[in-house]
């Protein structure tokens, strides 16, 4: 996931449309290719290419993998949902499931941010210490200094009500993806044709990743990361002129663009740094300062590496209160947050929520400075996110499935095929990458498995189940803030 679709997730009231006739009203037709092209932009990222440039060669069964037994699935399934049910992934789990569950999805949907942002600033950090001085990138203190910065920084701007950043993530794709992305492939390339050797092999034999027990395959959890927020992108399925069969295509081309921009730059990394010495949340960098070391051209490293920090700090502030403010929405309405979580500042930003997310970040950047890996804390924090939204993602499934069965006359602009074997792999997947996400991949190396342990599953099972359940257990009639006119949007 880079920043997924900015401002979709926003609020929950999202319209996705009930019928024909409510996408010819609330917005203009939009081709097929422009929406694989939309989704592609919040989707692609070159951010998780150096977790998978490990595997060589075999990153690119790990990256399809998981692109059909849960981008796909997703894809399909949530644009069924978007297309029938307006209210996003509350709505949606609410009437398949029950409240309480919807609580819970649009929860992890928020969630998933408080330790997304440690990861994501963490790659910020390494990547800006190129610019400055490349021995930072493996320093813990470095890394939390620079997400306390930025997150805080971030959380000022956005309480201010800025909307002035709005248009920082779509020019993302093309500042910190594309033109760093296809650059480092053509380098890559230009580098083996020098003469110089793979720092990993490429044979058919290394197709598929060594299997030295589960935990050899522990990092392809991360790819379901890279590819969540299909949600959210789902709501655009109404502005089809034809979405039952264009839909399906657009999701196609998207998946193969995807695929190209997470496969190739991963190759490149692999092809310039070995396995041992790279780094999870530096390994773009060293990849560019490697080759162009090799083209003396060492003095466009710095030029790059604000090029990327620049991107992932303008997706962060187009992202920031995004699913804070579907939450406060849906909280107000239904009295799940205690009135301190709801209050709005002057500029209408709900405020104590970030300040308050903001302390729990805070937090979690002091442990890059305690976990004496980076990359180890990177990964950790990752996997946390990756659960927590995998529990929505589940509900999500259940939900589909229970909607297709009790309401099967609903109006739907788009109608999933096969249904049932969709959402039946699809939570197959996510189930069993939420499991094995607490198994210790074979890099954690020497670290400690039961700290391991105890950080992922106090992380993704604290935050994502025990929190919203003391929320909805202590609740309070008086918590209902919303006034009578604002309940439609559940």
């Amino acid at each position: 996931m880079d920043v997924p679709a900015p401002g979709a997730a926003a609020t929950p009231s999202t319209p996705a449309g009930d019928s024909t006739k409510d996408r010819g009203k609330v917005m203009a037709y939009i081709s097929w290719v422009a929406l694989a092209l939309m989704t592609t932009s919040s989707v692609a990222s070159l951010r998780p290419s150096p977790t998978m440039a490990v595997y060589g060669l075999a990153s690119i069964f790990l990256y399809v993998v998981p692109a059909l037994v849960f981008l796909l699935p997703t894809s399909l399934v949530s644009a069924e949902l978007a297309s029938g049910w307006k209210g996003g992934v509350y709505n949606w789990v609410s009437q398949g499931i029950s409240k309480p569950m919807g609580f819970l999805a649009i929860w992890c949907q928020f969630a998933m941010t408080i330790f997304y942002y440690p990861s994501l600033l963490g790659f910020v950090a390494s990547t800006l210490a190129y610019v400055i001085n490349p021995e930072l990138a493996s320093s813990g203190v470095w890394t939390a200094i620079v997400i306390m910065v930025c997150y805080w920084t971030g959380v000022w701007v956005s309480s201010r009500g800025t909307s002035s950043v709005a248009g920082l993530a779509s020019g993302g794709l093309i500042i910190g993806t594309l033109v760093p992305g296809t650059l480092l492939v053509i380098l890559g390339v230009a580098f083996l044709g020098q003469g110089n050797p793979s720092a990993a092999p490429m044979t058919v034999d290394n197709l598929l990743p060594a299997w030295a027990g589960l935990s050899s395959l522990v990092l392809i959890v991360n790819n379901f990361l890279s590819y969540s927020g299909m949600e959210m992108n789902a709501v655009h399925v109404s502005s089809l002129r034809n979405p039952g069969r264009e839909f399906p295509r657009a999701m196609f081309l998207a998946m193969g663009l995807v695929l190209l921009i997470f496969i190739l730059p991963a190759l490149a990394i692999s092809w310039v740094v070995p396995a041992e010495q790279l780094s999870l949340t530096a390994g773009v960098m060293q990849a560019f300062d490697a080759v162009f070391a090799e083209f003396g051209t060492q003095w466009l490293t710095p030029i790059l590496g604000i090029m990327l920090v620049a991107a992932s700090l303008g997706g962060m502030l187009t992202w920031l209160a995004g699913p804070s403010r579907g939450l406060l929405l849906i909280s107000r309405q239904e009295g799940y947050l205690p009135p301190f979580l709801q209050r709005l500042n002057k500029h209408g930003v709900q405020q104590n929520i970030l300040v308050t997310q903001g302390a729990i970040t805070t937090l979690i950047a002091l442990a890059y400075a305690f976990i004496p890996d980076v990359s180890s804390a990177y990964w950790i924090f990752s996997v946390i996110t990756t659960q927590v939204y995998l529990i929505m993602y589940l509900l999500m499934f259940v939900a589909a499935v229970r909607l297709r069965r009790s309401q099967p006359d609903h109006p739907r602009g788009y109608r999933a095929p096969m249904l049932l074997t969709l959402c039946g792999v699809g939570f197959a997947a996510s189930l069993a990458a939420l499991l094995i996400g607490f198994v210790p991949p074979s890099q954690f190396g020497s670290g400690s498995v039961g700290f391991y342990l105890l950080v992922v599953a106090g992380g993704a099972l604290g935050l994502g189940l025990l929190v919203p359940f003391l929320f909805y257990r202590f609740r309070k009639p008086s918590w209902k803030l919303a006034p009578a006119e604002e309940e439609s949007v559940a």
